[in-house]
């Protein structure tokens, strides 16, 4: 019951850094080089192997890429 409990808090709480990590690099592959959490949002930035530097914006509660297609 416990870890019925204990999963049912982290799913609560949304997602983890290196989910939104690992779903910023799915969308835009490169190297991350920074990750930021406001109260809703993750903000990923990274670097592709061109050189360009993207931020994606990623809901911290649905996993879901807000902007950075």
């Amino acid at each position: 019951m416990l870890l019925l409990n204990s999963a049912v808090s982290a799913a609560a709480e949304g997602i983890s850094k290196q989910q939104a990590m690992d779903i910023a690099t799915q969308s835009q592959p490169g190297r991350v080089l920074s990750v930021k959490r406001t109260a809703d949002v993750y903000k990923v930035k990274t670097l592709s192997d061109n050189g360009k530097v993207r931020i994606i914006m990623i809901d911290a509660k649905t996993g879901k890429i807000i902007s950075g297609k």
